[in-house]
């Protein structure tokens, strides 16, 4: 099993348990949030001693700002003393990037598609949209193409013999199985071919059938999907030679602009917003260096506009953009939550730290 199917599964289960794929989505969201609770203390709490350590951290970076290897060496050394990483900040973000690459070509596949990508959510017509897409109808007998068309195959066929006719054969490379013979030319015949040998792979393996029996193929039954449109027909192959050829009728597709697709961008953008006043207010109280205060506040507008604007070029999934927007209500819950923590954490280490400094004073006077 892939990862891709893996994820549709697990998706299919947190469907089933909250009513429909749109909770489905953001009950995965609230799932990957909570696991990483810890990384996210972690995190927070190395960015407020980073802020608490800051004044000594310049100063070493300034007594030795004419010798790099020095001034590393120190840092090095300074981090190590307080058992501080400047990197765990990282580890959340690193950890997300494979569950959203795979929510992304999970939400894309016309395994999902055929699934569940008409399901609609809240004013989302369809979980599967992306704000420029090109529509096609499933299983109305038409494939909807454009002159760059890309087509697959679904995983099994069903392959008919002389004498039987065998369901759930495996096709080994879906994505290379098709062949278009000449130019896609909308709204007129396309022809397809297919390779028997992808299907003999599996009618030998698995049913044990030798080669001279599977030359026995007279047709098969196979669901071709446009990649681009992911429009879906099931297409029959009939042998002619040492191949199969469909001849399927098409017809040009039609384009559609989604603005429910762009409002979920624009809540994106909204949210993404939040969350960053939601960190930044881990900075109150603190002295923090005008120079790098201006370069924050600059950075925290222009990556909202910079990755909405990505998110008009790239074809996003709606179902996509909904975990993204959960995942930053989620977030700013969690920093305000974290951050109150830590608050209490940071003051009680002070008080205890000006108590021992107090002791101390105390016993050097009596000393004397």
């Amino acid at each position: 099993m892939d990862f891709i199917t893996l994820t549709i599964k697990v998706l299919k289960i947190l469907s089933d348990i909250a009513g429909s794929y749109g909770l489905g989505i953001i009950l995965l969201t609230v799932i990957v949030r909570m696991a990483m609770w810890p990384l996210s203390v972690s995190q927070q709490r190395s960015m407020k001693q980073m802020q608490t350590l800051q004044p000594r951290m310049k100063a070493i970076q300034e007594r030795y700002k004419n010798d790099p290897q020095t001034m590393q060496r120190k840092m090095m050394e300074f981090y190590k003393e307080h058992n501080f990483n400047p990197m765990s900040g990282c580890l959340p973000l690193l950890i997300q990037m494979p569950i959203f690459i795979l929510l992304y070509s999970s939400l894309m596949s016309p395994q999902f598609i055929k699934m569940a990508g008409n399901d609609s959510f809240l004013f989302v017509k369809s979980l599967s949209s992306t704000l420029r897409a090109e529509a096609g109808i499933s299983k109305d007998g038409i494939m909807g193409v454009s002159s760059t068309a890309t087509f697959m195959t679904g995983k099994t066929a069903t392959v008919y013999m002389k004498k039987e006719t065998l369901k759930n054969i495996k096709i080994e490379n879906p994505d290379k199985a098709i062949h278009i013979q000449g130019s896609i030319q909308p709204g007129k015949p396309l022809t397809l071919d297919m390779d028997m040998v992808d299907l003999m792979k599996d009618l030998i393996s698995s049913y044990r059938l030798s080669l001279s029996q599977c030359s026995d193929i007279q047709k098969a039954e196979v669901e071709i999907t446009n990649t681009k449109t992911r429009e879906t027909e099931l297409v029959t192959f009939t042998r002619q030679g040492d191949v199969l050829t469909a001849t399927i009728p098409t017809t040009p597709v039609k384009s559609n602009f989604h603005f429910d697709v762009l409002a979920l961008i624009v809540l994106f953008g909204l949210t993404m917003v939040l969350t960053q006043k939601a960190m930044m207010a881990m900075n109150k109280g603190q002295d923090v260096d005008p120079a790098q205060a201006a370069m924050q506040k600059s950075m925290n507008m222009f990556m909202p506009i910079m990755l909405c604007g990505t998110f008009v070029l790239i074809p996003i999934p709606a179902g996509v953009l909904l975990y993204l927007i959960s995942s930053n209500i989620v977030q700013i819950i969690q920093t305000v939550l974290i951050n109150k923590k830590l608050d209490i954490e940071f003051a009680a280490a002070k008080n205890k730290v000006s108590d021992d400094e107090v002791a101390n004073a105390k016993k050097i006077e009596e000393k004397k």
